[in-house]
Protein backbone atom coordinates (compact mmCIF):
# COMPACT_ATOMS: atom_id res chain seq x y z
CA UNK A 1 0.00 0.00 0.00
CA UNK A 2 2.64 2.53 0.39
CA UNK A 3 4.08 4.37 -3.12
CA UNK A 4 7.67 3.54 -2.03
CA UNK A 5 9.24 5.50 -5.09
CA UNK A 6 12.45 7.71 -5.67
CA UNK A 7 8.89 10.29 -7.22
CA UNK A 8 7.68 10.63 -3.40
CA UNK A 9 11.21 12.37 -2.55
CA UNK A 10 10.67 15.20 -5.28
CA UNK A 11 7.28 15.29 -4.40
CA UNK A 12 7.81 16.04 -0.90
CA UNK A 13 10.22 18.73 -1.96
CA UNK A 14 8.04 20.30 -4.40
CA UNK A 15 5.19 20.35 -1.63
CA UNK A 16 7.63 21.86 0.54
CA UNK A 17 8.41 24.74 -1.71
CA UNK A 18 5.02 25.02 -2.78
CA UNK A 19 4.13 25.77 1.24
CA UNK A 20 6.67 27.75 2.11
CA UNK A 21 7.82 25.07 4.69
CA UNK A 22 11.67 24.68 4.13
CA UNK A 23 11.90 21.86 6.18
CA UNK A 24 12.75 19.45 3.27
CA UNK A 25 16.22 19.44 1.76
CA UNK A 26 16.81 19.98 -2.17
CA UNK A 27 15.82 16.83 -4.12
CA UNK A 28 15.87 16.38 -7.78
CA UNK A 29 15.80 13.89 -10.60
CA UNK A 30 19.05 12.19 -11.81
CA UNK A 31 19.76 9.31 -14.10
CA UNK A 32 22.47 7.33 -13.12
CA UNK A 33 23.97 4.47 -15.40
CA UNK A 34 20.50 4.31 -17.24
CA UNK A 35 18.75 4.46 -13.95
CA UNK A 36 16.66 7.34 -12.95
CA UNK A 37 16.45 8.28 -9.20
CA UNK A 38 16.18 11.15 -6.66
CA UNK A 39 19.31 12.94 -5.78
CA UNK A 40 18.94 14.82 -2.41
CA UNK A 41 21.20 18.04 -1.35
CA UNK A 42 23.48 16.34 1.74
CA UNK A 43 23.05 18.90 4.54
CA UNK A 44 26.44 19.19 6.52
CA UNK A 45 26.99 19.25 10.66
CA UNK A 46 23.48 17.72 11.24
CA UNK A 47 22.95 15.74 14.40
CA UNK A 48 20.41 13.04 15.08
CA UNK A 49 16.54 13.44 16.50
CA UNK A 50 18.22 11.09 19.24
CA UNK A 51 21.35 13.07 20.00
CA UNK A 52 19.64 16.33 20.74
CA UNK A 53 16.63 14.71 22.59
CA UNK A 54 18.19 15.48 26.18
CA UNK A 55 19.25 19.10 25.54
CA UNK A 56 17.41 22.01 25.87
CA UNK A 57 15.42 23.31 22.81
CA UNK A 58 15.11 26.93 21.04
CA UNK A 59 11.52 28.21 21.61
CA UNK A 60 11.24 27.70 17.81
CA UNK A 61 10.94 24.21 18.48
CA UNK A 62 7.66 23.23 19.57
CA UNK A 63 6.29 25.27 16.26
CA UNK A 64 8.87 23.30 13.99
CA UNK A 65 7.38 19.72 15.44
CA UNK A 66 3.65 21.05 14.81
CA UNK A 67 4.73 22.04 11.42
CA UNK A 68 6.17 18.51 11.09
CA UNK A 69 3.07 16.80 12.30
CA UNK A 70 0.83 19.22 9.81
CA UNK A 71 3.22 18.07 6.71
CA UNK A 72 3.22 14.79 7.45
CA UNK A 73 -0.69 14.66 8.06
CA UNK A 74 -1.28 16.36 4.78
CA UNK A 75 1.13 13.77 2.54
CA UNK A 76 -0.04 10.76 4.95
CA UNK A 77 3.63 9.98 5.94
CA UNK A 78 3.02 6.98 8.28
CA UNK A 79 6.97 6.37 8.67
CA UNK A 80 8.64 9.56 10.25
CA UNK A 81 10.98 8.48 12.64
CA UNK A 82 13.88 9.40 14.48
CA UNK A 83 15.46 8.02 11.81
CA UNK A 84 14.63 10.46 9.01
CA UNK A 85 14.56 13.78 11.44
CA UNK A 86 18.09 15.63 11.52
CA UNK A 87 18.91 18.63 13.21
CA UNK A 88 21.63 21.63 12.32
CA UNK A 89 23.37 23.60 14.48
CA UNK A 90 21.06 26.34 14.50
CA UNK A 91 18.20 23.62 15.69
CA UNK A 92 16.30 24.06 11.62
CA UNK A 93 14.58 20.26 11.80
CA UNK A 94 14.69 18.66 8.46
CA UNK A 95 12.63 16.21 7.41
CA UNK A 96 14.38 13.02 5.29
CA UNK A 97 12.78 9.81 4.02
CA UNK A 98 9.28 10.61 2.78
CA UNK A 99 9.05 6.99 0.22
CA UNK A 100 6.08 6.32 2.89
CA UNK A 101 4.03 9.26 1.73
CA UNK A 102 1.28 10.13 -0.70
CA UNK A 103 -0.72 7.16 -0.22
CA UNK A 104 -4.05 6.86 -2.00
CA UNK A 105 -5.78 6.92 1.82
CA UNK A 106 -7.20 9.48 3.48
CA UNK A 107 -5.27 8.23 6.73
CA UNK A 108 -3.62 10.89 9.22
CA UNK A 109 -0.98 9.73 11.24
CA UNK A 110 -0.29 12.64 13.15
CA UNK A 111 -2.19 13.94 16.31
CA UNK A 112 -2.15 17.76 15.97
CA UNK A 113 -2.59 19.53 18.71
CA UNK A 114 -0.86 23.04 17.98
CA UNK A 115 -1.52 24.67 14.33
CA UNK A 116 1.06 27.44 12.55
CA UNK A 117 -1.71 29.77 10.94
CA UNK A 118 0.33 30.47 7.97
CA UNK A 119 1.25 26.78 6.64
CA UNK A 120 -2.59 26.36 7.25
CA UNK A 121 -3.50 29.17 5.12
CA UNK A 122 -1.38 28.13 2.55
CA UNK A 123 -2.93 24.31 2.51
CA UNK A 124 -6.46 25.12 2.49
CA UNK A 125 -5.15 27.35 -0.51
CA UNK A 126 -3.99 24.02 -2.61
CA UNK A 127 -6.24 22.82 -5.04
CA UNK A 128 -6.28 19.95 -7.42
CA UNK A 129 -5.65 21.88 -10.30
CA UNK A 130 -2.51 23.71 -8.82
CA UNK A 131 -1.50 20.57 -7.66
CA UNK A 132 -1.36 18.82 -11.07
CA UNK A 133 0.49 21.75 -12.48
CA UNK A 134 3.15 21.39 -9.85
CA UNK A 135 3.72 17.65 -8.85
CA UNK A 136 1.62 15.91 -12.01
CA UNK A 137 5.59 14.62 -12.82
CA UNK A 138 5.68 13.02 -9.54
CA UNK A 139 2.23 11.84 -8.52
CA UNK A 140 -0.65 10.71 -10.10
CA UNK A 141 -4.39 12.24 -10.30
CA UNK A 142 -5.52 9.81 -7.51
CA UNK A 143 -2.21 10.31 -5.14
CA UNK A 144 -3.55 13.98 -5.88
CA UNK A 145 -6.90 13.87 -5.19
CA UNK A 146 -5.85 11.72 -1.63
CA UNK A 147 -3.75 14.84 -0.83
CA UNK A 148 -6.98 16.97 -1.02
CA UNK A 149 -9.49 14.89 0.62
CA UNK A 150 -6.38 14.43 3.76
CA UNK A 151 -6.32 18.52 3.49
CA UNK A 152 -10.20 18.29 4.01
CA UNK A 153 -10.12 15.74 6.82
CA UNK A 154 -7.12 18.22 8.69
CA UNK A 155 -9.61 20.49 8.62
CA UNK A 156 -12.67 18.56 10.36
CA UNK A 157 -9.80 18.37 13.14
CA UNK A 158 -8.68 21.56 12.94
CA UNK A 159 -12.22 22.61 13.21
CA UNK A 160 -12.80 20.68 16.47
CA UNK A 161 -9.75 21.86 18.19
CA UNK A 162 -10.45 25.21 17.42
CA UNK A 163 -14.15 24.36 18.82
CA UNK A 164 -12.63 22.72 21.67
CA UNK A 165 -9.56 25.02 22.98
CA UNK A 166 -10.10 28.28 20.92
CA UNK A 167 -7.83 30.06 18.60
CA UNK A 168 -4.84 28.78 21.36
CA UNK A 169 -3.82 26.43 19.05
CA UNK A 170 -2.55 28.64 16.55
CA UNK A 171 1.10 29.71 16.54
Amino acid sequence: GYFESYKSEIAAYELDKLLGLNMVPVVVERRVENELGAAVMWVEGVRSWESVQPLPKPATWGFQLARMKMFDDLISNSDRNKGNLIVDADWHLYLIDHSRGFVTDTKLPQELQNIDRKLWDRMQALDEAGLKTTMGAWLDSRQIQALIRRRDAMKKKIDALVAKHGQTIFF
